[in-house]
């Protein structure tokens, strides 16, 4: 198997304080993760908490949310082992993905295949949660590595005390066994769910008022949406797209009291390579408070002289 190892060099130039040792610590223990990391860590013990830290205050602390968990060479996507890795290097919020497999199990997964992702192949939907856990998952550039397919629960008990999750859910998992695993997990308040839509936003805060809510709000027409659906903009997290907003667009949410998440994955990752990382910078100067990133450890070193030394919200950090 692929060697996950072989980027250390790469991130020891990143992280000239974190040792060898250090990134190469990815025990689990058991069957419940218990995955070592060290510092980094977002604690929010309440739904009162959540809500105040994605409270939008001049004092704000700007941050990355690693897509898919913020995948590198040798850590897969969706995988625990990612989520730890990222952790060693900067405070992240972690976006994941949840799919469910033939007998009913939610499993972390963005394809509807297994192929592209694990040494399986085939349907999620079609295949049991005995025969993914056969399964190895595989990185970015296809390396097998030694890391198995977690579950959503698997998840939501290992980012206790350690992080903050954005949901991603695909179309075949209902609304319903998301909260029901919320909730049988305690984790309200550290989950945020994802919405691509207001009839989802409605129906899922309906379901789980308590609930954080990742909802996409681009231009005024979509914030006065928002406030016809009646969902409080103190259970929103306004995803503002993968396309730069004006800054005054950014104030109006800051007015409602909303963090603004520009998606950077995709094309403005690829600018902030050809142009350099201090781009990142530029977006949170401009009023983004939140990266959403495939590259969450270089975005994350480009933005830490922006965050305030006696911000509020360091009270939720552990580092």
């Amino acid at each position: 198997m692929k060697n996950k190892f072989l980027w250390v060099p790469f991130l020891l130039l990143i992280c000239g304080s974190c040792s060898q040792k250090q990134v190469e610590q990815q025990v689990i223990h058991g069957v419940e993760p218990t995955i070592q990391v060290s510092g980094n860590h977002i604690q929010v013990n309440s739904v009162e908490e959540a809500r105040d830290f994605y409270t939008w205050t001049s004092d704000r602390i700007p941050m990355v949310s690693a897509h898919r968990g913020g995948p590198y060479p040798g850590f897969p996507e969706n995988a625990i082992e990612t989520f730890a890795n990222v952790l060693k290097y900067t405070p992240t919020i972690i976006e994941l993905d949840v799919a469910m497999t033939k007998d009913g199990v939610l499993i972390l997964m963005h394809d509807d295949k297994l192929d592209r992702t694990t040494t399986g192949s085939g349907l999620v939907s079609e295949t049991s949660y005995g025969e993914i856990q056969e399964l190895f998952l595989k990185d970015e550039e296809g390396g097998i590595t030694d890391f198995k397919v977690p579950t959503f629960e698997d998840a939501l008990i290992w980012s206790k005390g350690k992080t903050l999750l954005t949901v991603d859910i695909k179309k075949s998992v209902p609304y319903e066994k998301i909260v029901e695993a919320v909730r049988e997990t305690q984790s309200e308040a550290h989950a945020a769910l994802i919405t691509y839509s207001f009839a989802a936003a409605k129906k899922l805060h309906d379901m789980a008022p308590e609930l954080m809510l990742s909802v996409t709000i681009r231009n005024l027409e979509e914030m006065g949406r928002l406030e016809q659906s009646g969902i409080p903009w103190d259970r929103v997290i306004a995803f503002t797209g993968v396309a730069e907003r004006p800054q005054e667009f950014n104030k109006a949410l800051h007015d409602k009291g909303v963090f603004a998440i520009l998606g950077v994955l995709g094309n403005l990752d690829q600018s902030a390579v050809t142009r350099g990382d201090e781009l990142y910078a530029s977006f949170v100067q401009k009023g983004t408070d939140i990266l959403a990133t495939d590259r969450p450890i270089e975005a994350a070193a480009a933005i830490k002289t922006l965050v305030p030394s006696n911000s509020s919200k360091s009270k939720y950090f552990n580092q």
